[in-house]
């Protein structure tokens, strides 16, 4: 009887554990994804006033 409880207790213990694990693997996952969103947005942000400064120069340059 006591092996049985003990046998359950660490099954549930390990259940637990995994539980814990994808918890923080998703909360690791979500936040690498928040990051690359980060990135991609300044980098379209960067690319933006790139062409912007590119016109301006070709404006410039025509006047």
């Amino acid at each position: 009887m006591d092996s049985q409880k003990m046998s359950y207790n660490a099954g549930a213990a390990k259940g637990q554990t995994q539980e814990k694990m994808s918890n923080m693997m998703d909360k690791a996952s979500n936040a690498a994804q928040s990051t690359k969103d980060s990135i991609q947005e300044a980098g379209q942000q960067a690319q933006a006033k790139a062409q912007g400064a590119a016109d301006a120069v070709k404006d410039a340059l025509n006047k």
